[in-house]
């Protein structure tokens, strides 16, 4: 059986939360990643949603889950409430990455983030060769209808943590059939990222 990227996504994340440990959801959708972690790793799961028909899946299979913009920040949370605050494919959707972030840095000990890589070579091609804006397996959608505002590659990531003084902890590159270890810039199609203060 062939897994699917959010797959792979879901597996190294569940791989990097210890068990038993307080997790936080940004944009956690339909809420397959927290049921995972809550099942899989004994985790103390909360999501942030703002799709009304993801809240109420993510009700069905028992998850707890609050309607709020991450966007708006996270008053609501204390400093250092979790041991981890996830935003995995959420990031390039925030209108305010900056304060998305800082806020899952305050509320979060370590802050676990995942995207799809603009910059690997399937969408370069297609923008190349084609002129167009590239539909590819990581990008799925037409311009016109994609929930991505950002446009970001692995290297502006990392250059994005060095400008904020961010700690890169771990980083996991994936494609289709998994681990990407050679050129994760232009041959990964997801990124991870564990980060801290």
């Amino acid at each position: 059986m062939k897994l699917t990227i959010e797959r792979l996504d879901h597996q190294v994340i569940c791989e990097i939360v210890g068990t038993g440990s307080k997790v936080l959801d940004l944009g956690c959708g339909n809420g397959d990643l927290l049921h995972l972690l809550a099942e899989r790793r004994g985790a103390k799961a909360q999501g942030v949603e703002l799709n009304n028909d993801a809240i109420h899946a993510c009700v069905e299979k028992g998850l707890s889950v609050f309607h709020s913009d991450i966007d708006s920040g996270l008053p609501h949370y204390p400093d250092q409430s979790f041991d981890y605050v996830i935003l995995n494919q959420s990031l390039q959707e925030a209108k305010k990455v900056e304060t998305v972030i800082s806020e899952a840095l305050r509320v979060g000990k370590k802050v676990i983030i995942g995207f799809p890589n603009f910059a690997h070579f399937e969408a370069r091609i297609r923008m190349f060769f084609c002129g167009r804006a590239p539909i590819v397996s990581s990008l799925p959608y037409e311009w016109y209808s994609t929930p991505n505002l950002r446009f970001l590659s692995i290297k502006d990531f990392k250059s994005f943590c060095a400008i904020k003084g961010y700690k890169i902890l771990v980083s996991h590159f994936l494609d289709s059939q998994g681990p990407v270890r050679v050129l994760p810039n232009l041959f990964a199609q997801n990124a991870i990222f564990v980060i801290t203060k």
